[in-house]
């Protein structure tokens, strides 16, 4: 009995051992990254601009670690952290005051403690606990207020027209219009996510009425919250400002929804078998029309007067590209998928080839465009 106790413990403590080596590993590939991006403007940079490669370390180790509540792979959550910490919203607002970007960063942390909270009979803490980000950001921005500080424009809400930028955000980077969205190919795991976090809705069609009110009460803990989250946060983003609050930091909230969708969209996508195939059809699919849709509007930007507009055909190119590369890592495997063939090394490298050099193009073209 002590044997086996002890043979727990040391497992127990090998796989803290664990989890610590990869939140260090993260730490520092994020900080890397954040520092490569920067580092060509280190020379215009004043002292409260270097805060710019902390708020992208932060931002993204902490949308790292609250996805591993939901997200069980290193390299999925660790997607679901640079999706968030270098995506074009938080990169977008280094044209802003610094400490605006602080905030975003530390919107993942503040949902921490309802994330990893309280369990069992005292799980309806965590309501009141998720409300800790929304009353940060108010005192945020009254204490900014009180000592003549806006960090971000209070009137700079989110409007119809800056959704465009959600597929194309180096065209918004260019047009220095507010930033929006993803890069191209992490829109595949996306939509993944959010199939796999809208899958169990079925249920809610699905039996008699006991089984409909006991799948109801699940769902409301496990994918209500998350969505009237998201659902307030987006809202609020496009509402005018109240309380000298910027309506713009909400949709970080709803981008960080996203980011963790795309990390477990990420893990789903690597664990597909024969079953998913018809979604990663489906998703290579999109990903082709995309391709298509970035290229038909490439097309018209070349035919413009004089050229004068060859700079954001060249731009929907290069999204065209990156779709494409997308399109085809998912066929390749939804074949394997078809094939049985799990093969998770191949199936990461296969998605995260591409990914890889979206990230760095788009988040060097959004760096060179704000700054």
């Amino acid at each position: 009995m002590i044997k086996g106790e002890d043979r727990t413990s040391r497992w127990g403590r090998a796989e803290v051992h664990k989890a610590v080596a990869r939140f260090v590993v993260a730490l520092l590939i994020y900080s890397g990254f954040a520092v490569y991006l920067y580092r060509p403007h280190f020379k215009g940079f004043d002292r409260w601009q270097y805060l710019l490669v902390v708020n992208a370390s932060v931002a993204s180790l902490g949308c790292y670690l609250l996805s591993r509540r939901w997200v069980a792979g290193f390299f999925e959550s660790f997607l679901a952290g640079a999706i968030y910490g270098f995506g074009p919203l938080a990169l977008g607002l280094a044209k802003f005051h610094p400490t605006a970007g602080f905030l975003v960063a530390a919107i993942p942390w503040l949902f921490c403690p309802a994330a990893f909270g309280p369990r069992a009979r005292w799980r309806l803490l965590r309501i009141p606990l998720a409300a800790l980000p929304l009353l940060v950001i108010i005192l945020f921005f009254q204490v900014s207020a009180r000592f003549g500080l806006y960090p971000i424009p209070i009137r700079l809400k989110l409007e119809f027209a800056d959704l465009t930028g959600i597929l194309a955000p180096t065209i918004a980077a260019k047009r220095h219009t507010t930033l929006t969205g993803f890069y191209h190919v992490p829109i595949a795991p996306l939509i993944m996510g959010v199939a796999v976090f809208l899958a169990p809705l079925k249920l809610l069609f699905t039996g008699g009425v006991a089984q409909r009110v006991r799948s109801t009460a699940a769902l409301a803990i496990r994918r209500f919250g998350i969505i009237a989250i998201f659902a307030a946060a987006t809202v609020l983003a496009f509402c005018d400002s109240y309380l000298d609050i910027s309506p713009i930091i909400f949709f970080a909230i709803s981008t960080l929804c996203c980011s963790i969708l795309a990390g477990a969209g990420m893990q789903a996508l690597v664990a597909a078998g024969p079953a998913d195939r018809r979604w990663l059809l489906l998703t290579s699919i999109v990903m082709g029309i995309l391709a298509v849709v970035a290229l038909l509007l490439a097309t018209k930007y070349f035919q413009s007067f004089l050229g004068i507009a060859d700079a954001y055909g060249l731009l929907l190119t290069e999204a065209a590209k990156m779709y494409l590369l997308g399109a085809i890592a998912l066929a390749i495997l939804f074949f394997m998928a078809r094939a049985k063939l799990r093969l998770r090394p191949i199936r990461l490298a296969l998605l995260w080839a591409p990914m890889a050099i979206d990230f760095f193009l788009g988040a060097t073209e959004i760096v060179d465009k704000t700054l």
